[in-house]
C-alpha cells in the first residue's frame, strides 16, 4: 500500500508541476498560464486601440464632453447645474444602449459662494481676485477691514501669534507638491482662527499662475471659531509678501456672501454591460460628475467621467461582452470629500468579495503614461502583463499606488484599485479655477486615455479568474 501511495503522489505532483493547489484540491493557474491567457487578448486590444484612436470612435469622448461642458457648465454639489448634469447623463447613457442605467440617491452638501469682493486699501488701492473656499462662512454684510499679516508657513504663524490677533492672515506658502501644499487650503482658516485672526487669504494651490485664484474644499474644527476664508492669486500673495518684508503696512477690505444650506438630494449615475458568465462580479470604472462652480469642470473631472463612459461604448461597439459585469459609476459630491462614493460604498460593501477591481480617472486625461495600481504583488504582476497589450501606443508602465478619492474606501478594504496615470505637469495650472475649460482638453490625448482605460477594464473583466487579493 505504501508503494502504491508513493506512485499516486508522484503522479499527482507531475500532473500539477508548475501549478499550485487550492484548499479544495483544484489547481491554480501558474503565472505562465496567466501570461498566455493575457496574450490571447492581443487582437482584441488592438481592435479597441484602433477603434478609439483611428476608427469611427476617434475624438468621440472629447466631442461628447464638449457638448456636455458647453451645455451644462460647472456642477457644484447641491446646485441646479449638477442636477441638470445628472439628468443629461442619465438620458445619454440610455440612448447609448447601455444596460441597467439608473440613479442611486445620496445626500450632498449645498454651499453657495454668493458675491465676493476684496480690495487692498493700503499702501495703494488694488483689486484682489479671490475665490471663496468651500463651506466658508460669510463676512458680516459690511465686510471686514483689517491689517494684514503675511506668513510663509504654519510654523511662522505660530511664532507670530501675538501679531496675528485681529488681523487677516495671508499665507504665501511655496508650492511643493499638491499633497503637501494643499494643507494650507484645508487648514488655513482653522490655524489663523486659533491665533485670533478675523479672516484668512491663502495663496492658491497652483504650480503656475496668470493671476487666477483657485478654489477648493476647506475644513473647520468644532472647537475653533469659524472665520471667512478664500484663495487669492499667487501674484497677489507674493506681492503682499514683498510689501510686508519691506515693513509696509497692508490693509485689506474683504466681503463674502457665502451661504450653507441643508444637504441636498443628488445621485450617483450608474450604467453597465452585464457579464456573460459571472454577472455578479464587478469591474468598476469611474470618474466624478460634480465640479467646483468655476470654469467648466472639463478637466476635473469631465475627462475622467467621459473616458469611463467611452470604455463601455467601445466595448459595446465591438460587440464584446466580458465574463464579469463592467459597471460605470459617475460619482457625485467628490469635491466635498467623496460623499457620494462613501454612501455608495456603505450601500454595496456587503458584496465586496464580488468587486474585482475599482478604477477611477481623476487626475486629468492628458498624454497617458500608464496605470497607477494598488493591490497584492500577485495582482500587480497580472496588471503589468495586461499593460503589455498597450505597446502599440507605448503606454505600458505601472505606478504605485492608485489614487482616487472615490475608490479609496474599497482599496482600504483590500479591493485592487487603479487610476489613470497621465502627464499632469500642467494639471495644477487649471485645477479648481476659471481656466478649467474645454480649451485644456486635447482630443488625441483623450483617445489614447480611452484606449488604455478600455483595454485594462475589459481584459480584467473577461479573464477567467479575478485578480488575487
Amino acid at each position: 500500500m505504501k508503494h502504491l501511495f508513493l506512485i499516486f503522489l508522484m503522479n499527482l505532483l507531475h500532473q500539477y508541476a508548475g501549478k499550485s493547489l487550492r484548499r479544495d484540491g483544484s489547481s491554480l493557474k501558474s503565472f505562465e498560464d496567466i501570461k498566455n491567457e493575457i496574450a490571447g487578448y492581443t487582437d482584441i486590444a488592438k481592435a479597441i486601440i484602433d477603434l478609439a484612436v483611428h476608427g469611427k470612435a476617434q475624438n468621440r469622448s472629447y466631442e461628447r464632453l464638449a457638448v456636455f461642458a458647453d451645455t451644462i457648465g460647472p456642477r457644484l454639489s447641491g446646485s441646479k447645474n449638477l442636477e441638470a448634469a445628472i439628468k443629461y447623463m442619465f438620458s445619454a447613457l440610455q440612448k447609448d444602449g447601455l444596460e441597467n442605467v439608473h440613479l442611486e440617491p445620496v445626500k450632498v452638501p449645498h454651499w453657495e459662494r454668493g458675491e465676493e469682493f476684496a480690495v487692498m486699501l493700503e499702501p495703494r488701492n488694488h483689486s484682489i481676485a479671490i475665490l471663496g473656499l468651500g463651506n466658508s462662512i460669510a463676512t458680516p454684510p459690511e465686510g471686514i477691514t483689517a491689517e494684514v499679516i503675511v506668513v510663509a508657513s504654519f510654523d511662522e504663524l505660530r511664532k507670530r501669534a501675538q501679531e496675528a490677533k485681529g488681523k487677516i492672515v495671508v499665507y504665501n506658502q511655496p508650492f511643493i507638491t499638491y499633497g503637501e501644499t494643499v494643507q494650507y487650503r484645508l487648514q488655513g482658516a482653522v490655524e489663523a482662527a486659533k491665533v485670533g485672526a478675523v479672516a484668512s487669504l491663502i495663496r492658491s494651490i497652483a504650480s503656475f499662475s496668470i493671476h487666477s485664484p483657485h478654489t477648493g474644499e476647506q475644513s473647520y474644527q468644532p472647537d475653533v471659531p469659524q472665520i471667512p476664508t478664500a484663495c487669492i492669486t499667487v501674484e497677489d500673495a507674493e506681492m503682499m509678501s514683498r510689501m510686508s518684508l519691506r515693513g509696509t503696512r497692508i490693509v485689506v477690505h474683504l466681503r463674502m456672501g457665502a451661504k450653507t444650506y441643508p444637504d441636498s438630494l443628488s445621485f450617483n449615475t450608474v450604467a453597465e454591460i452585464v457579464g456573460s458568465k459571472y454577472p455578479e462580479q464587478v469591474v468598476l470604472v469611474s470618474g466624478h460628475l460634480d465640479s467646483w462652480d468655476v470654469g467648466q469642470g472639463a478637466m476635473d473631472d469631465g475627462g475622467g467621467a467621459f473616458i469611463s463612459w467611452e470604455a463601455l461604448s467601445l466595448i459595446k461597439d465591438l460587440g464584446l461582452r466580458p465574463k464579469r459585469t463592467l459597471r460605470l459609476v459617475l460619482w457625485t459630491g467628490e469635491e466635498q470629500g467623496g460623499v457620494g462614493a462613501e454612501q455608495y460604498y456603505q450601500l454595496h460593501k456587503e458584496n465586496i468579495s464580488n468587486f474585482d477591481i475599482v478604477m477611477e480617472s481623476d487626475e486629468g486625461t492628458f498624454q497617458p503614461s500608464g496605470l497607477g495600481f494598488s493591490g497584492s504583488a500577485e495582482a500587480r504582476d497580472v496588471v503589468k502583463e495586461i499593460m503589455t497589450l498597450l505597446q502599440p501606443i507605448n503606454v505600458t508602465d505601472v505606478f504605485d499606488p492608485a489614487d482616487g478619492t472615490d475608490i479609496a474606501y474599497w482599496m482600504r478594504d483590500g479591493v485592487p484599485g487603479a487610476s489613470l496615470h497621465s502627464d499632469i505637469n500642467k494639471y495644477f495650472w487649471f485645477h479648481h479655477s476659471q481656466g478649467d475649460t474645454m480649451t485644456v482638453q486635447d482630443p488625441n490625448q483623450m483617445n489614447l486615455c480611452a484606449a488604455v482605460w478600455t483595454v485594462v477594464s475589459y481584459v480584467i473583466a473577461d479573464m477567467e479568474d479575478m485578480l488575487p487579493r
